[in-house]
């Protein structure tokens, strides 16, 4: 399934009111999830500035033991303080990755700003090899604030 066809979609998601943002946020990690092949888990990450931690609000994929990531630690981590998107062709050429599983060999991680401040990011862990492109960068983009509008 192509990244624009499920825009509409997460868009139906967004726009139920009867359900809470982090239920809508995990049906949109569910719908990455099930849909892109290569997206295999899919999670937002949301900021604690005072404790400079981030905290798992919402995922799809196998459970993961990093709920809390400080920020400068791993991808998400650096990505809390660069303010800037970031694509890991091979987590293993990654001094400062936090490996969530074995199977894992890229990932992208792209903030989330509402109101101008990076609040949390979404998070997608590839098993294939180099899989990212730009059109994941602005899909991914675009995904955050169409969900920025729900906080």
């Amino acid at each position: 399934m192509s990244l624009q066809s499920l825009q509409p979609k997460v868009l139906d998601i967004l726009k139920t009111n009867t359900e809470s943002a982090e239920s809508r946020m995990t049906q949109i990690c569910t719908l990455l999830q099930e849909n892109i092949a290569y997206y295999d888990w899919v999670g937002f990450y949301f900021a604690n500035h005072e404790a400079q931690t981030l905290h798992l609000k919402a995922y799809a994929g196998e459970a993961t033991d990093h709920t809390v990531i400080p920020f400068g630690k791993g991808i998400c981590g650096q990505v809390a303080v660069s303010n800037e998107n970031f694509v890991v062709a091979d987590v293993k050429a990654q001094d400062n990755y936090i490996a969530c599983s074995i199977t894992v060999k890229a990932e992208i991680v792209i903030p989330l700003f509402k109101d101008g401040k990076n609040i949390g990011q979404i998070d997608i862990d590839s098993n294939t090899a180099d899989p990212f492109t730009k059109e994941d960068e602005v899909f991914l983009e675009w995904i955050n604030e169409q969900v920025a509008t729900i906080l």
